[in-house]
């Protein structure tokens, strides 16, 4: 069996047992509260409205005064079944409205990781190839501003200069009035990504308006991790520069560009995506964030309305951790892959474990 292969079918293995333990720990902590609110978890449409009466009824069924084994065993099996609770503050099963938002959390994902990415890996190249120039002296100055600026401020920044002073970008992820309009125009969603459906539905209105409201956020998510990207690359390019390959390059005549992209750039690229694996699963954790400063209305609306009122809705919160672990995971694997793909040191070191 060829040795990428062997890499995806063991990193593949590990994702279920990563879920295994995090969720046994996650259902650890909820047996901390007594049995009547771990009930709560098992309400549905039908007896979502906290009866006193039907408490007593889900305790039984579902084993909720059972060893503590038992009891994870048979809410496994519900949430394997895509049973993952009624969330009263939701008026929804909570799956079913969790995948609803999913597209647009996974928009504001997407565009930022396409944003940070690229930006990252270009200026920390730049900035190490030609250290202590003018454009390595300037990315230190603004990384080392972006590292040190919380998101929230950030935004609250943005918000105040780009949308109250100059108007130029709102928050939300359209205008108010394409809001109401797009229901009664038939419009239709392919793929949940506003920006995309508006060129398949030749809106070329709705993707400028979707991209116009997208900027905020992504510059708000993106910033922090083009900057750590960036300068770990930037790191790794400076003690490259030196080294014997380089020196026989330029020896040979070789370009100077060439070295800088065809040789140290190589090298580089798959330990920044080691870098890149960390500050991904970061800004997916992070994106929530963002969406509630800007009401980006994605997933965030899940965790956000589980914690309004008195009694917190355990299944919308439980059901928000469980799916963020899984986006993390899922997220993972992929950038494990691209970095087995390039850097075969990668599967091999893992194949001698």
């Amino acid at each position: 069996m060829p040795p990428f292969i062997q890499f995806v079918i063991r990193r593949l293995l590990i994702i279920p047992f990563s879920l295994l333990i995090i969720t046994m720990l996650l259902y650890a902590g909820v047996m901390l509260t007594p049995p009547e609110g771990r009930a709560t978890l098992y309400l549905s449409k039908g007896n979502g409205r906290f009866s006193k009466n039907i408490i007593p009824v889900i305790i039984r069924e579902h084993h909720l005064d059972a060893p503590y084994f038992v009891q994870y065993g048979y809410w496994l099996e519900s949430l394997a079944q895509g049973d993952w609770g009624y969330s009263p503050s939701l008026a929804d099963d909570v799956l079913p409205a969790m995948l609803q938002r999913t597209p647009a959390t996974a928009e504001l994902a997407f565009f930022s990781l396409i944003l940070f990415i690229p930006l990252g890996l270009l200026s920390g190249v730049f900035s190490g190839w030609h250290q202590r120039g003018r454009f390595d002296n300037a990315f230190r100055l603004i990384a080392f501003a972006a590292t040190s600026l919380p998101a929230f401020i950030l935004a609250l920044v943005l918000i105040s200069i780009f949308y109250i002073s100059l108007g130029w970008f709102a928050p939300e992820r359209l205008s108010t009035a394409l809001s109401y309009q797009l229901p009664a125009q038939n419009f239709q969603f392919y793929t949940g990504f506003y920006t995309l459906d508006g060129l398949l539905n030749r809106r070329f209105d709705v993707t400028l308006d979707a991209l116009r409201h997208l900027i905020m956020p992504v510059v708000t998510l993106s910033l922090y991790h083009w900057a750590t990207l960036g300068r770990i690359t930037r790191a790794m390019m400076i003690s490259e520069h030196g080294k014997d390959y380089i020196l026989a390059a330029r020896a040979r005549g070789v370009k100077e560009s060439k070295v800088m992209w065809k040789h140290a750039f190589r090298n580089v690229l798959a330990p920044s995506i080691t870098s890149l694996t960390l500050s991904a699963a970061s800004l997916l954790t992070g994106v929530f964030l963002v969406e509630m400063i800007y009401n980006y209305n994605g997933i965030s609306i899940v965790i956000a309305g589980a914690m309004k009122g008195g009694i917190p809705d355990a299944p919308a919160a439980m059901g928000f951790a469980i799916y963020s672990v899984l986006i993390v995971l899922l997220m993972m694997f992929l950038l494990d892959l691209a970095q087995a793909a390039i850097d075969p040191r990668v599967r091999s070191e893992v194949l001698d474990i």
